[in-house]
């Protein structure tokens, strides 16, 4: 090293070694003088009974809960009774007796209630007319998350609340009665008014008793057990509604509030750091930048937004109570203004430093200093030469693309790093709206408006970048109203980032295998998905300038916009060949359950390999079931064999979805089921093109609506909100052979775009 980079390097460590002083500085300076706290209760009780963790101001023992005795409540009404006689130990509120499974900070008690029994000869052991309990003189009051819910065969459950001598009925419901072992109803966890129904609950209702009014002539459904409950709807839609009978109580959503106790007062909630929020100010959290119990003293503890590094590369990051602020540093010293000096003396760096208030007595330590940051800025400066040279790889390769004439480049969009940055806040954790192997998708929004997904690359190695390439080389071939379009890209940051439409309705597998009450996948809609994705696949095999090959055709790869119309995503396995050409590749990629057999021995991938793969969706939306499941038996747990076996031993309909059973027609439903078959076809050359299966598929439907079978407002389905999803994305499988040991899959596996709302 020579003296004059030597000169340099001492004075750019000392530099960053104020900037460090002067942040460190800046941070304990706004550092709250109140030593942190972890509990959740008092300082010396008990913070947990067995597995439920007990917050202040709920408490275990004298001294440990909130009490108040000039608020109309109970004074022990938080108190706790743990008993420690069953294992684990179970919380019990000693107010109510009501045994507790949780208790949230946030306001919320989830407690064991009663279910009501009438008529019911196995249950010797309950009250006749045992009721749910009374939560008056108590801070506590019924969810309206909560539903009141009657397991009847035709008959009317009341709400009712007796009060100064008169009877007030609050809410009910009415079941009808069948018995028809047929019904799908029966067969679903539904509860829709057939021998069972449900009612909303009133806000802030605290007590009322429940009771049956039978409606029916009937003297069967007169005399059958009936019963009838409060539960969490949540649990309940979970819950095999099956063996609710057999249960004697079911989970209860409780709200709570302590802001009629004296302790807890607005004074309280100013020098806490909390606040009081909801439409009528009943629930107390820690107030904005700050994390905690707000029921405890000093229990908002400030969050340090700055250990999250949310500042540039170059500014200061300053934590103060409550927030957080970047800084530039000054003009000075940042580095594209530092110069050498020469003969600079360690005393006149020792000296700066103390201008900074960080005192330094040594000049040998100040040396010291300058060696270990000289160390570590030689690790930086080759990590960033790295990151630089990804970057003009990443843009020599699109260059090459674009030259050649395989990119279109008018109908790519370069978006800036900062536009980017901006329309998903920094690509905030918030935002994400699906993540695995190849990377993250944010949700943003433009400047103009415009609500996108953008998807940002998780680079390990140069293939990672061939492949974000490919799906622009790919995507930028294609128009199609059932293909996710590409907006456009950005080329000036690390990694490189891929801006796509946004699609509402998240995939086709959540709706197939996470089916929605409020949505259901009938067989109407089922074979419209199968029409679109058909020439979907079809157009990209033959009306495409070049043969393009998906290579990953899936349910999770395929998405549902506003109106339900399919989208095909997930390009970056994806090749275009000549015509007439087969795809000979080192690398088998896919998913276990969609590959073809016969590309995965050969490593041969044509366009029956794609047909191959979309027969398996096709066995999806006709049974509902996932493409590989451990559940069946070894030989069956290829859904594709366990299809193929019930069509060649004749007991089809017995593995159907009951959607598609009940709404489709049997010649209809054959028909779809043979062409399934012909496409999972192990001899690549039977199976059908893919424009023969779309050409079926559209006259099977045009059947449908000749006989008047076709949903008229199917084009029109309201906008519903999907589940967040948070399962991975697909992998690539390197095996060139046979399946062995060592092997990589991912079962299930969800798509590179899960795209979803926030």
């Amino acid at each position: 090293m020579s003296r004059s980079q030597f000169q340099f390097l001492v004075l750019h460590f000392t530099s960053l070694f104020i900037l460090w002083a002067m942040s460190s500085r800046a941070t304990l300076a706004a550092a709250s003088p109140v030593p942190p706290t972890d509990s959740i209760a008092k300082l010396h009780c008990p913070s947990h009974c067995g597995d439920i963790a007990i917050p202040y101001p709920f408490g275990i023992g004298e001294g440990c809960y909130l009490t108040g005795s000039d608020t109309g409540f109970y004074s022990n009404s938080f108190q706790i009774i743990c008993n420690y006689s069953t294992s684990p130990p179970k919380p019990f509120l000693t107010s109510t007796s009501l045994e507790v499974l949780e208790i949230s900070i946030e306001g919320e008690l989830l407690v064991r209630s009663p279910i009501t029994f009438s008529n019911c000869t196995d249950k010797p052991g309950l009250p006749s007319n045992r009721q749910t309990y009374n939560l008056e003189q108590t801070p506590f009051w019924y969810s309206q998350d909560n539903r009141f819910t009657s397991m009847s065969c035709g008959g009317i459950a009341l709400m009712t609340k007796f009060s100064n001598g008169l009877t007030t009925t609050l809410g009910g419901c009415l079941s009808i009665c069948d018995y028809s072992s047929s019904n799908p109803v029966l067969k679903k966890n539904t509860c829709i008014g057939i021998n069972c129904c449900q009612s909303t609950f009133p806000k802030y209702l605290k007590n009322f008793n429940a009771s049956f009014a039978d409606v029916t002539i009937n003297a069967r459904s007169a005399n059958e057990c009936k019963y009838v409950f409060v539960v969490k709807q949540s649990w309940f839609t979970r819950a095999n509604m099956s063996v609710i009978g057999d249960m004697d109580y079911v989970p209860v959503e409780l709200k709570w509030s302590a802001r009629s106790y004296s302790d807890i007062s607005n004074n309280w909630t100013v020098s806490n750091n909390s606040t009081y929020i909801s439409d009528d100010g009943r629930l107390l959290l820690c107030s904005k930048g700050y994390e905690g119990n707000p029921y405890l003293l000093h229990g908002c503890q400030d969050i340090n937004e700055c250990e999250g590094r949310p500042c540039g590369s170059y500014e200061i990051c300053i934590n103060y109570p409550g927030g957080f602020k970047c800084d530039p540093p000054p003009t000075s010293l940042r580095p594209e203004k530092l110069v050498v000096i020469g003969h600079t003396s360690l005393l006149g760096i020792d000296l700066g430093i103390r201008g900074y208030g960080v005192p330094i007595t040594s000049t040998v330590f100040g040396v010291l200093l300058i060696l270990i940051w000289g160390w570590w800025s030689h690790k930086v400066i080759k990590k960033q030469k790295n990151i630089e040279r990804k970057k003009k790889f990443f843009k020599q390769k699109l260059e090459q693309q674009v030259s050649s004439g395989e990119v279109n480049v008018e109908k790519i969009k370069l978006f800036s790093s900062k536009e980017l940055e901006k329309a998903t806040d920094h690509f905030n954790v918030d935002r994400i709206l699906g993540q695995g192997g190849q990377g993250t998708v944010y949700k943003g929004m433009l400047a103009d408006g415009r609500i996108v997904a953008v998807k940002k690359s998780k680079l390990v190695h140069d293939g990672e970048i061939r492949q974000f390439i490919n799906e622009i080389v790919i995507l930028s071939q294609i128009i199609h109203r059932n293909v996710v379009k590409l907006l456009g890209c950005c080329l000036d940051t690390e990694v490189p980032l891929l801006v796509y439409e946004f699609i509402a309705n998240g995939t086709l597998y959540e709706y197939i295998h996470q089916q929605n009450e409020e949505f259901p996948l009938t067989w109407e809609i089922r074979l419209r998905v199968a029409v679109e994705v058909a020439g979907a696949i079809s157009y990209l095999h033959s009306a495409a300038d070049f043969p393009i090959y998906h290579r990953d055709i899936k349910s999770s790869n395929i998405l549902l916009d506003e109106k339900y119309r399919a989208k095909v995503a997930d390009f970056g396995t994806s090749r275009s060949v000549s015509i007439d050409q087969t795809h000979l590749t080192t690398l088998v990629h896919g998913t276990f359950g969609y590959l073809d057999p016969e590309y995965f021995q050969s490593s041969q991938f044509t366009d029956k390999s794609d047909v191959y793969s979309f027969g398996v969706v096709l066995v999806e939306l006709l049974t509902g079931q996932k493409p590989v499941s451990l559940a069946r038996s070894q030989e069956e747990r290829s859904l594709a064999t366990y299809f193929l076996l019930s069509m060649d031993q004749d007991y089809l309909f017995d593995v159907l979805d009951p959607q598609v059973t009940r709404y489709g027609g049997k010649e209809e439903i054959t028909a779809v089921a043979n062409l399934a078959k012909r496409c999972l076809n192990l001899n690549g050359k039977r199976r059908p093109t893919m424009k023969e299966v779309a050409v079926e598929l559209e006259a099977i439907q045009s059947s449908i609506k000749a006989s008047n079978h076709v949903d008229p407002n199917l084009e029109e389905v309201a906008y519903i909100q999907t589940h967040e999803i948070t399962e991975a994305w697909d992998i690539v499988s390197t095996s060139t052979g046979p399946c062995i040991d060592g092997g990589t899959s991912s079962f299930d596996a969800q798509p590179l775009l899960t795209l979803k709302t926030l």
